[in-house]
């Protein structure tokens, strides 16, 4: 009688700590799929910045999936990190110009696990940008 209690005990013990991984894999499983949700949605608006409308500085934002996820997405002037800083060079207006795009995903809590950040560089012509005054 004794040997099925303790039988018994390891069982419990045993389906227990399986539960807890079953329980585990089933949020990666859950993680992967939004992960894997956000970066295509960031990647397909990456894709469309700048296409359509000139591309321009500034910050804007939105959702995707009816506000599931949260978006905001930085358009700065790109500046070459190696160049010396005390060197101005002259600019010619009608030069395309280099934006960076700094893209920020998040979905749920917005926990550092649950956020996305893409950054790329976009070469804007002068058809692109803004007319220049002459």
């Amino acid at each position: 009688m004794l040997e099925v209690v303790v039988a018994f005990g390891v069982l419990a013990v045993a389906l227990t700590i399986l539960l807890g991984i079953l329980s585990g894999a089933t949020q990666q499983v859950r993680w992967s799929e939004d992960a894997g949700r956000a970066a295509l949605n960031a990647e397909s608006l990456l894709d469309q910045a700048g296409v359509g409308t000139p591309l321009e500085a500034g910050h804007t934002e939105g959702v995707f999936e009816d506000g599931r996820y949260r978006w905001t997405l930085d358009v700065t002037p790109w500046k070459d990190p190696t160049a010396p800083p005390a060197t101005e060079q002259p600019v010619d207006p009608g030069a395309p110009q280099m934006y960076a795009l700094d893209l920020q995903v998040q979905w749920g809590k917005g926990t550092p696990r649950e956020r996305l950040q893409l950054q790329s560089l976009r070469l804007a012509t002068p058809s692109q940008l803004e007319p220049v005054a002459p």
